[in-house]
């Protein structure tokens, strides 16, 4: 059992914590935390389909469906069959979903201005060139061949 005072300990509160807030502002705007990196990918290229949402926000395939499936049942996107390939289907912003963008902007300069409260731009510059690097460490010493749930882990 770690300390929570242990790095790895307060890593994980604070992402909980991170995701509690965020969740709580987002409710407002009838978003879960999961849903913004759709969105984004969404306002920088609309019209991708689910197979490029998969690998563009490095989720599983169920995971997106679902997410789609709520999205589209908000009245954020839509569904439409490709121009060329009948068989892909594209992924659309609605109007409404267009319009929400400022209003998650916001809602993520508002969590950044909580989180970094005291912390200086040197420091915020530090902490995430070291999270880049924790990131990159993690990535390295990931197993291939591997599956995350997969590696015969209790529960």
């Amino acid at each position: 059992m770690l300390p929570d005072s242990s790095i790895h300990g307060l890593m994980i509160k604070s992402a909980r914590l991170y995701f509690v807030r965020a969740f709580h502002l987002l409710e407002r705007l009838g978003l879960h935390p999961g849903q913004v990196p759709l969105l984004v990918a969404l306002y920088r290229e609309d019209g991708l389909s689910q197979k490029e949402l998969v690998k563009r926000l490095s989720v599983k395939p169920s995971t997106v469906a679902v997410m789609i499936k709520r999205m589209e049942r908000n009245g954020l996107l839509q569904r439409r069959p490709d121009d060329k390939d009948q068989r892909v289907t594209r992924i659309c912003l609605t109007e409404e979903g267009r319009q929400i963008r400022e209003q998650v902007t916001q809602v993520m300069q508002q969590l950044d201005r909580e989180m970094f409260e005291g912390i200086s731009s040197e420091e915020r510059l530090l902490l995430r060139r070291l999270f880049l690097q924790i990131m990159q460490n993690l990535e390295a010493a990931e197993e291939p061949t591997s599956q995350p749930g997969k590696r015969g882990m209790p529960c």
